[in-house]
């Protein structure tokens, strides 16, 4: 494993940090930056695309995009060298984005006609249109196979019934990739078709959900006799399982990012924080629980220069991804809980004026969320034992059974 750039990453990072330099102020430890902060807040979408623009005028927006479609050309590792500089800069922030970027628009990519491609890609970029993913169910859980919204042909269109929940930006979002069931007579794998669509498309009923962070980031999303014209089809009909992994990977990808609160945080409010019993860093317990949240960090980041490395090196990254999606929640997770342990009885205070604006206790609320989005725990620790370790499969008694025979219900008819 190599830490060090490439001579051309040196290069890149060099002329991305003096971009940010130009635009953007350092962000302080004490900043109480979190991962979704500003998405309720009604002028955070302007802002977020103003920078957006700011990013797609001088050519870091779209970095690994085909020239053709209004991207760089570039490669993961430039976006990686970016992003990294970026994380250190006070910019606007709120996720809006994230969707479109860098899930949805690499799926039409892969499975999208060049037409259909340029109605969006310069929108996006631009942070001019917003993405959402409209994959899990209430009846399905974490099993995405078990959907059961239904897509009806209907001569060139197709006539979509059903509703989505947990849908990420849904309230606010213009298109959405979504996946429905085409044909219940193939195993639940099979006989599912993807497609855009527009989310102002009549029938489209979308509900936020208030969550107890207080934010409401994740939606229900109801179809009623909704029309898709097939040209916005993405993939041939079937091959839906085949698409949605194309963006659940890219999705599990871009979740390996080291979520605020991040060691330095934790570390900075373990400093200024003065206890009952004296400093913080004085007690032990608090010294173990750190250390073990440096371990994390420092493990995070190496794992991390170990997809750089291997994509430095023309390879294509491995099963880190999973591994480094499932450490992240559980450390995402711990240091929110050790920060509002720190402020004692008003560790559980949302205000604003909150040291740190408070950003431990929203983490601890958001943190749930994190180990569900893009996989649960349980789901990666299968991709991992499976796919990574070659144990044998989970036994599966729907296996090659056709979905309209699956039994449900708690009697099982």
């Amino acid at each position: 494993m190599d830490f060090r750039d490439t001579p051309e990453g040196a290069e890149y990072r060099k002329k991305a940090r003096a971009f940010l330099e130009q635009h953007a102020q350092l962000e302080p430890p004490d900043s109480g930056r979190g991962y979704r902060d500003g998405n309720d807040d009604p002028a955070a979408l302007e802002r977020a695309r103003e920078w957006q623009r700011i990013k797609a005028d001088a050519g870091y927006a779209g970095i690994t995009w085909p020239r053709e479609y209004a991207g760089q050309g570039g490669t993961t590792l430039e976006q990686i060298i970016y992003e990294q500089e970026e994380a250190q800069f006070d910019i606007p922030r709120g996720n809006f984005f994230y969707i479109g970027l860098g899930w949805a628009m690499p799926t039409l990519f892969q499975w999208s006609n060049k037409e259909e491609i340029l109605k969006h890609a310069g929108k996006v970029l631009r942070g001019d249109e917003i993405w959402c993913q409209l994959f899990s169910e209430p009846a399905g859980g974490s099993d995405l196979a078990a959907l059961r919204t239904k897509a009806v042909r209907d001569g060139d269109d197709w006539i979509i019934n059903g509703q989505k929940i947990w849908t990420s930006g849904g309230q606010y979002s213009d298109f959405g990739i979504l996946v429905a069931r085409n044909d219940t007579t193939q195993a639940k794998h099979k006989g599912l078709t993807c497609f855009i669509l527009d989310m102002k498309s009549p029938g489209v009923e979308v509900r936020p959900i208030r969550q107890m962070s207080g934010d409401s980031h994740f939606n229900e999303v109801f179809f009623d006799n909704v029309r898709i014209p097939d040209s916005r089809r993405l993939g041939e009909v079937g091959d839906g399982w085949k698409v949605a992994m194309t963006t659940l990977m890219n999705e599990r990808y871009n979740l390996v990012e080291l979520v605020p609160p991040d060691f330095e945080q934790i570390f900075h409010l373990a400093q200024n924080t003065v206890l009952e019993s004296g400093p913080a860093l004085d007690d032990p317990a608090i010294r173990e629980k750190l250390a073990d949240l440096y371990c994390r960090a420092q493990g995070m980041t190496y794992t991390n220069f170990r997809t750089m490395s291997a994509l430095s090196q023309g390879k294509t990254p491995g099963p880190e991804v999973s591994i480094g999606k499932l450490v992240n929640s559980g450390r995402l997770q711990e240091s929110a809980d050790l920060g509002s342990d720190l402020f004692e009885q008003s560790g559980m205070l949302m205000e604003e004026d909150m040291p740190m604006r408070a950003l431990f206790q929203r983490a601890y609320l958001y943190s749930p969320g994190w180990r569900l989005g893009g996989g649960t725990d349980e789901i990666l620790r299968n991709t991992i034992a499976e796919r990574v370790l070659g144990l044998p499969q989970d036994v599966r008694l729907d296996k090659g059974v056709a979905f309209k025979d699956i039994p449900t219900g708690p009697t099982g008819n």
